[in-house]
Protein backbone atom coordinates (compact mmCIF):
# COMPACT_ATOMS: atom_id res chain seq x y z
CA UNK A 1 0.00 0.00 0.00
CA UNK A 2 1.14 3.49 -0.76
CA UNK A 3 -0.21 6.87 0.39
CA UNK A 4 0.86 10.43 -0.38
CA UNK A 5 -0.20 13.69 1.27
CA UNK A 6 0.51 17.27 0.17
CA UNK A 7 2.27 19.86 2.26
CA UNK A 8 0.60 23.20 3.04
CA UNK A 9 0.90 26.95 3.30
CA UNK A 10 -1.74 29.21 4.86
CA UNK A 11 -1.96 32.46 2.91
CA UNK A 12 -4.64 34.16 5.00
CA UNK A 13 -6.42 33.66 8.30
CA UNK A 14 -3.63 32.51 10.60
CA UNK A 15 -4.90 32.10 14.17
CA UNK A 16 -8.42 33.29 13.28
CA UNK A 17 -8.98 30.20 11.14
CA UNK A 18 -9.38 28.43 14.49
CA UNK A 19 -12.46 30.54 15.21
CA UNK A 20 -14.17 30.31 11.84
CA UNK A 21 -12.43 32.82 9.58
CA UNK A 22 -12.56 31.90 5.90
CA UNK A 23 -8.93 31.30 4.99
CA UNK A 24 -7.02 30.82 1.77
CA UNK A 25 -4.72 27.79 1.91
CA UNK A 26 -2.53 26.27 -0.76
CA UNK A 27 -1.13 22.75 -1.07
CA UNK A 28 2.52 22.56 -2.02
CA UNK A 29 4.50 20.51 -4.50
CA UNK A 30 6.26 19.06 -1.47
CA UNK A 31 4.69 16.41 0.75
CA UNK A 32 5.21 13.02 2.35
CA UNK A 33 4.99 9.41 1.17
CA UNK A 34 3.87 6.53 3.37
CA UNK A 35 4.49 2.97 2.16
CA UNK A 36 3.16 -0.11 3.97
CA UNK A 37 4.49 -3.64 3.37
CA UNK A 38 2.99 -6.70 5.15
CA UNK A 39 5.52 -8.89 7.00
CA UNK A 40 5.27 -12.23 8.86
CA UNK A 41 6.45 -10.95 12.25
CA UNK A 42 3.79 -9.58 14.62
CA UNK A 43 5.43 -6.20 14.70
CA UNK A 44 5.00 -2.72 13.30
CA UNK A 45 8.46 -1.68 12.14
CA UNK A 46 8.53 2.04 11.40
CA UNK A 47 11.18 4.05 9.55
CA UNK A 48 11.03 7.78 8.78
CA UNK A 49 13.35 9.12 6.08
CA UNK A 50 14.53 12.60 5.13
CA UNK A 51 14.36 14.07 1.66
CA UNK A 52 18.01 13.01 1.26
CA UNK A 53 17.08 9.40 2.04
CA UNK A 54 18.56 9.25 5.55
CA UNK A 55 16.63 7.47 8.29
CA UNK A 56 16.06 9.99 11.09
CA UNK A 57 13.62 7.96 13.20
CA UNK A 58 13.02 4.24 13.72
CA UNK A 59 10.60 2.48 16.03
CA UNK A 60 9.39 -1.06 16.60
CA UNK A 61 5.97 -1.77 18.10
CA UNK A 62 4.63 -5.12 19.25
CA UNK A 63 1.32 -6.14 17.64
CA UNK A 64 -1.56 -6.40 18.31
CA UNK A 65 -1.02 -4.48 21.59
CA UNK A 66 0.90 -1.65 19.91
CA UNK A 67 3.49 -1.69 22.67
CA UNK A 68 6.68 0.26 21.97
CA UNK A 69 9.67 -2.08 21.92
CA UNK A 70 12.43 0.26 20.76
CA UNK A 71 13.05 3.66 19.19
CA UNK A 72 16.09 5.44 17.76
CA UNK A 73 16.37 9.02 16.58
CA UNK A 74 18.90 11.21 14.79
CA UNK A 75 18.31 14.96 14.71
CA UNK A 76 18.75 18.14 16.74
CA UNK A 77 18.71 18.35 20.53
CA UNK A 78 15.15 19.64 20.82
CA UNK A 79 13.52 16.26 20.37
CA UNK A 80 14.21 12.68 21.38
CA UNK A 81 13.20 9.23 20.21
CA UNK A 82 10.82 8.54 23.11
CA UNK A 83 8.78 11.73 22.60
CA UNK A 84 8.46 11.16 18.84
CA UNK A 85 7.63 7.48 19.37
CA UNK A 86 4.97 8.39 21.95
CA UNK A 87 3.43 10.93 19.55
CA UNK A 88 3.34 8.35 16.77
CA UNK A 89 1.89 5.78 19.16
CA UNK A 90 -0.82 8.26 20.21
CA UNK A 91 -1.84 8.76 16.56
CA UNK A 92 -1.85 5.02 15.84
CA UNK A 93 -3.84 4.20 18.99
CA UNK A 94 -6.40 6.87 18.17
CA UNK A 95 -6.73 5.53 14.60
CA UNK A 96 -7.23 2.04 16.02
CA UNK A 97 -9.84 3.36 18.46
CA UNK A 98 -11.68 4.90 15.49
CA UNK A 99 -11.37 1.70 13.46
CA UNK A 100 -10.76 -1.40 15.63
CA UNK A 101 -9.87 -3.41 12.52
CA UNK A 102 -6.84 -1.21 11.87
CA UNK A 103 -3.57 -3.17 12.28
CA UNK A 104 -5.55 -6.37 12.88
CA UNK A 105 -3.88 -8.86 10.56
CA UNK A 106 -1.86 -12.03 10.59
CA UNK A 107 1.71 -10.85 10.92
CA UNK A 108 2.72 -7.20 10.92
CA UNK A 109 3.80 -4.26 8.83
CA UNK A 110 6.94 -2.54 7.63
CA UNK A 111 6.23 1.18 7.24
CA UNK A 112 8.44 3.71 5.51
CA UNK A 113 7.66 7.44 5.42
CA UNK A 114 9.63 9.79 3.20
CA UNK A 115 9.45 13.58 3.23
CA UNK A 116 10.05 15.40 -0.05
CA UNK A 117 11.12 18.54 1.85
CA UNK A 118 13.46 19.25 4.80
CA UNK A 119 11.68 18.70 8.15
CA UNK A 120 12.63 22.16 9.40
CA UNK A 121 10.61 23.87 6.64
CA UNK A 122 7.34 23.39 8.51
CA UNK A 123 5.31 22.48 5.43
CA UNK A 124 3.36 19.82 7.30
CA UNK A 125 5.46 16.87 8.43
CA UNK A 126 2.81 16.09 11.07
CA UNK A 127 -0.33 16.83 9.03
CA UNK A 128 0.86 14.81 6.04
CA UNK A 129 1.62 11.90 8.38
CA UNK A 130 -1.78 12.09 10.08
CA UNK A 131 -3.60 12.30 6.76
CA UNK A 132 -1.77 9.29 5.34
CA UNK A 133 -2.29 7.22 8.52
CA UNK A 134 -5.99 8.12 8.32
CA UNK A 135 -6.10 6.91 4.71
CA UNK A 136 -4.38 3.67 5.68
CA UNK A 137 -6.69 3.16 8.69
CA UNK A 138 -9.78 4.20 6.68
CA UNK A 139 -10.79 6.84 9.25
CA UNK A 140 -11.65 10.53 9.06
CA UNK A 141 -8.39 12.51 8.96
CA UNK A 142 -9.88 15.64 10.54
CA UNK A 143 -11.22 13.64 13.47
CA UNK A 144 -7.89 11.86 13.85
CA UNK A 145 -6.13 15.24 13.98
CA UNK A 146 -8.51 16.67 16.57
CA UNK A 147 -8.48 13.54 18.72
CA UNK A 148 -4.69 13.41 18.87
CA UNK A 149 -3.58 17.04 18.34
CA UNK A 150 -5.03 20.52 18.16
CA UNK A 151 -5.44 22.70 15.09
CA UNK A 152 -7.90 24.05 12.58
CA UNK A 153 -7.49 21.21 10.10
CA UNK A 154 -6.63 23.41 7.12
CA UNK A 155 -3.40 21.43 6.77
CA UNK A 156 -5.37 18.18 6.48
CA UNK A 157 -7.52 19.78 3.78
CA UNK A 158 -4.37 20.78 1.86
CA UNK A 159 -3.02 17.24 2.23
CA UNK A 160 -6.13 15.99 0.44
CA UNK A 161 -6.49 18.60 -2.32
CA UNK A 162 -4.44 19.41 -5.40
CA UNK A 163 -5.51 23.03 -5.79
CA UNK A 164 -5.83 26.13 -3.59
CA UNK A 165 -8.78 26.02 -1.21
CA UNK A 166 -10.94 28.18 0.99
CA UNK A 167 -11.05 26.57 4.41
CA UNK A 168 -13.51 27.43 7.15
CA UNK A 169 -14.70 25.87 10.38
CA UNK A 170 -18.47 26.23 10.81
CA UNK A 171 -19.96 24.65 13.94
CA UNK A 172 -16.71 22.68 14.26
CA UNK A 173 -17.16 21.17 10.82
CA UNK A 174 -14.54 21.73 8.11
CA UNK A 175 -15.87 23.42 4.98
CA UNK A 176 -13.43 23.00 2.09
CA UNK A 177 -13.97 24.78 -1.23
CA UNK A 178 -11.47 24.35 -4.08
CA UNK A 179 -10.75 27.73 -5.69
CA UNK A 180 -8.84 29.11 -8.65
CA UNK A 181 -5.94 31.23 -7.42
CA UNK A 182 -3.63 32.12 -10.26
CA UNK A 183 -2.70 35.81 -9.84
CA UNK A 184 -1.57 37.64 -12.96
CA UNK A 185 1.32 39.02 -10.89
CA UNK A 186 2.52 35.64 -9.66
CA UNK A 187 6.04 36.33 -10.95
CA UNK A 188 6.12 38.98 -8.20
CA UNK A 189 5.33 36.49 -5.43
CA UNK A 190 8.05 34.69 -3.48
CA UNK A 191 8.13 32.31 -0.54
CA UNK A 192 11.04 32.69 1.87
CA UNK A 193 12.01 30.30 4.66
CA UNK A 194 13.05 32.14 7.82
CA UNK A 195 15.30 29.37 9.13
CA UNK A 196 13.31 28.69 12.29
CA UNK A 197 10.58 26.06 12.41
CA UNK A 198 7.62 27.21 14.46
CA UNK A 199 5.73 25.05 16.94
CA UNK A 200 2.13 25.51 15.83
CA UNK A 201 0.86 23.95 19.07
CA UNK A 202 2.47 26.75 21.09
CA UNK A 203 1.07 29.40 18.76
CA UNK A 204 -2.45 28.00 19.16
CA UNK A 205 -2.14 27.93 22.96
CA UNK A 206 -0.97 31.56 23.09
CA UNK A 207 -3.83 32.65 20.83
CA UNK A 208 -6.36 30.77 22.95
CA UNK A 209 -5.11 32.56 26.06
CA UNK A 210 -6.45 35.86 24.70
CA UNK A 211 -10.10 34.72 25.12
CA UNK A 212 -11.52 37.78 23.39
CA UNK A 213 -14.33 38.35 20.94
CA UNK A 214 -12.73 38.69 17.52
CA UNK A 215 -15.95 38.54 15.48
CA UNK A 216 -15.23 41.82 13.65
CA UNK A 217 -11.68 40.76 12.84
CA UNK A 218 -12.88 37.34 11.68
CA UNK A 219 -15.37 38.98 9.31
CA UNK A 220 -12.71 41.27 7.86
CA UNK A 221 -10.10 38.52 7.46
CA UNK A 222 -12.72 36.40 5.69
CA UNK A 223 -13.36 39.32 3.35
CA UNK A 224 -9.63 39.78 2.75
CA UNK A 225 -9.37 36.10 1.84
CA UNK A 226 -11.99 36.64 -0.84
CA UNK A 227 -10.21 39.80 -2.02
CA UNK A 228 -6.88 37.94 -2.25
CA UNK A 229 -8.55 35.68 -4.77
CA UNK A 230 -10.00 38.57 -6.78
CA UNK A 231 -6.96 40.86 -6.69
CA UNK A 232 -5.96 42.02 -10.18
CA UNK A 233 -2.91 44.15 -9.34
CA UNK A 234 0.17 43.82 -7.17
CA UNK A 235 -0.57 47.23 -5.65
CA UNK A 236 -3.96 46.08 -4.43
CA UNK A 237 -2.50 42.79 -3.22
CA UNK A 238 0.11 44.70 -1.20
CA UNK A 239 -2.61 46.80 0.42
CA UNK A 240 -4.42 43.63 1.48
CA UNK A 241 -1.22 42.19 2.94
CA UNK A 242 -0.62 45.34 4.99
CA UNK A 243 -4.16 45.33 6.37
CA UNK A 244 -4.06 41.61 7.15
CA UNK A 245 -0.73 41.93 8.96
CA UNK A 246 -2.02 44.85 11.02
CA UNK A 247 -5.13 42.94 12.12
CA UNK A 248 -3.22 39.84 13.23
CA UNK A 249 -0.48 41.97 14.83
CA UNK A 250 -3.07 43.67 17.04
CA UNK A 251 -4.67 40.35 18.01
CA UNK A 252 -1.51 38.48 19.00
CA UNK A 253 0.43 41.53 20.16
CA UNK A 254 3.47 40.88 17.95
CA UNK A 255 5.10 43.15 15.39
CA UNK A 256 4.64 42.20 11.72
CA UNK A 257 7.66 40.38 10.31
CA UNK A 258 8.53 43.21 7.90
CA UNK A 259 8.61 45.79 10.68
CA UNK A 260 10.56 43.48 12.97
CA UNK A 261 13.11 41.87 10.64
CA UNK A 262 13.01 43.49 7.19
CA UNK A 263 12.15 47.20 7.64
CA UNK A 264 14.26 48.18 4.62
CA UNK A 265 12.57 45.74 2.21
CA UNK A 266 11.00 47.46 -0.81
CA UNK A 267 8.01 45.09 -1.17
CA UNK A 268 5.52 43.69 1.31
CA UNK A 269 5.95 40.63 3.52
CA UNK A 270 3.25 38.46 5.08
CA UNK A 271 3.63 35.80 7.74
CA UNK A 272 2.13 32.40 6.90
CA UNK A 273 0.84 30.34 9.80
CA UNK A 274 2.29 30.78 13.29
CA UNK A 275 4.21 34.07 13.42
CA UNK A 276 7.95 34.07 13.95
CA UNK A 277 9.25 31.40 11.62
CA UNK A 278 8.60 28.97 8.80
CA UNK A 279 7.79 30.60 5.45
CA UNK A 280 6.71 34.13 4.63
CA UNK A 281 5.17 35.48 1.45
CA UNK A 282 7.11 38.37 -0.09
CA UNK A 283 6.01 40.55 -2.99
CA UNK A 284 8.79 41.98 -5.13
CA UNK A 285 10.71 41.54 -8.36
CA UNK A 286 13.76 39.83 -9.81
CA UNK A 287 15.98 41.39 -7.11
CA UNK A 288 13.92 39.86 -4.26
CA UNK A 289 15.85 36.56 -3.99
CA UNK A 290 19.17 38.42 -3.72
CA UNK A 291 17.78 40.72 -1.02
CA UNK A 292 16.86 37.79 1.22
CA UNK A 293 19.98 35.76 0.42
CA UNK A 294 22.12 38.75 1.34
CA UNK A 295 20.30 38.76 4.68
CA UNK A 296 21.21 35.11 5.19
CA UNK A 297 17.94 33.51 4.04
CA UNK A 298 18.97 31.10 1.30
CA UNK A 299 15.67 29.32 0.68
CA UNK A 300 13.62 31.50 -1.68
CA UNK A 301 11.03 30.04 -4.04
CA UNK A 302 9.25 31.61 -6.94
CA UNK A 303 5.49 31.12 -6.66
CA UNK A 304 5.28 28.39 -9.32
CA UNK A 305 8.17 26.39 -7.82
CA UNK A 306 6.38 25.59 -4.57
CA UNK A 307 2.63 25.89 -5.20
CA UNK A 308 0.88 22.81 -6.51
Amino acid sequence: MHFYSNGKLLLTGEYLVLDGAKSLAIPTKFGQDLAVIPIKESQLIWGSFTVEGNCWFEAVFELPKLRLISATFESDKEENAEIIAETLLEILLEAKKMNPNFLNADGGFLVKTTLTFPRKWGLGSSSTLINSIASWAKVDAFRLLWNSFKGSGYDIACAQHNSPIFYQLIAQKPIVTPVYFNPVFQENLFFVFLNQKQNSKEGIVKFRERQQDFSNEIARISAISELFLKSKSLENFNELIIEHEQIISTIINLKPVKEKVFPDYFGEIKSLGAWGGDFVLATGNESTPNYFKNKGFETVFNYDKIIL
